[in-house]
């Protein structure tokens, strides 16, 4: 077996490895393009909501901030509600109420599948709702 290389061998391994690296570049763009850090809004801010949220708000942090944290921020168990991710055109309203009712396969996040979350009406969730997007909207997401 010879240690010499034919030229075609030579270009053929040298166009293949080049497209690779353009392919590899490629994806780490798209993949670091389609993440969006978390916007931030205070604990405080979240608290404050108006009235005509607070029932939203007593209902998130009664059946969610556990996971998703004060505000919706997230935590190490749950996606913060606040990023590009979850505005309305992403996800719209309708998708709380089906994770709600029937729970979801991990798809945006790293925490796992969530599970249904039992004794929230539909109301519930959409009060729940209401006031995530007033959260959202203080964190420039709309």
């Amino acid at each position: 077996m010879s240690d010499v290389i034919e030229p075609a061998t030579r270009r053929a391994r040298t166009w293949f490895f080049m497209g690779l690296a353009v392919l590899s570049v490629g994806w780490l763009g798209f993949t670091g393009c389609s993440r969006s850090e978390p916007s931030t809004v205070s604990p405080t801010v979240a608290a404050d909501a108006p009235a005509e949220y607070a029932t939203g708000r007593r209902l998130f942090e009664a059946h969610c901030a556990r996971c998703h944290g004060v505000g919706g921020a997230g935590t190490d168990h749950g996606p913060s509600f606040l990023s590009k991710i979850y505005e309305p055109n992403h996800h719209g309203d309708g998708s709380f109420l089906m994770a709600a009712r029937r729970g979801v396969a991990a798809h945006h996040w790293r925490f796992g599948d969530m599970p249904p979350i039992p004794n929230v009406s539909d109301d519930d969730v959409t009060r729940i709702v209401g006031y995530i997007r007033w959260v959202q909207r203080q964190a420039g997401i709309t």
